[in-house]
């Protein structure tokens, strides 16, 4: 991770000539505002959808600050993902309720369904299974989030039907 001279994945944004304009028009617009790192980020966030390492050197060597810096904000913000996520994200409550009404159950189905781990992309790029804290929805453990809608009351036999839901779109 240290020099972006080196060979990049042929996949990587930075490879890209229409997402490496966009980088490099993000970095020029915010390179001068304090604190330009973290809007830096979050912008390549959204609109690239996440920050590969060979972005991260290469965020850190056109701001002219150390690739551990940019590194810090991207491993310690959990919003922040070093590799492209799915179509559809299906975020697991790990809240209390939550875990104690299921979840570890859930989560064992999705693995089973989706043969994937969480924190992990279907190979066909649909689905991003992840796990998150509270949702704030307690009274309807156990819960998950299937990109921005929420299910509640999930049990083992009903997740493969809101998983075919998606991967089957």
């Amino acid at each position: 991770m240290n020099n972006i001279n080196g060979k990049l994945p042929e996949n990587d944004p930075l490879t890209n000539p229409k997402q490496r304009k966009l980088i490099d028009q993000i970095i020029a617009d915010n390179k001068k505002i304090a604190g330009s790192t973290m809007i830096v980020l979050n912008e390549l966030q959204s609109q690239i959808g996440y920050v590969s390492e060979p972005m991260q050197v290469y965020v850190a060597q056109m701001l002219q600050i150390p690739v551990s810096a940019v590194h810090g904000v991207v491993s310690f913000y959990s919003f922040f993902t070093t590799t492209p996520r799915g179509e559809h994200t299906v975020k697991f409550c790990m809240g209390t309720a939550c875990y104690v009404g299921g979840t570890p159950q859930l989560i064992d189905k999705t693995k089973q369904v989706l043969g994937i781990e969480p924190g992990e992309t279907t190979p066909d790029g649909k689905v991003t299974f992840e796990l998150c804290r509270c949702v704030g929805v307690c009274s309807q453990a156990p819960v998950i989030v299937v990109d921005e809608e929420i299910f509640g009351q999930v049990t083992p036999n009903k997740l493969p039907k809101i998983l075919s839901a998606i991967t089957e779109k």
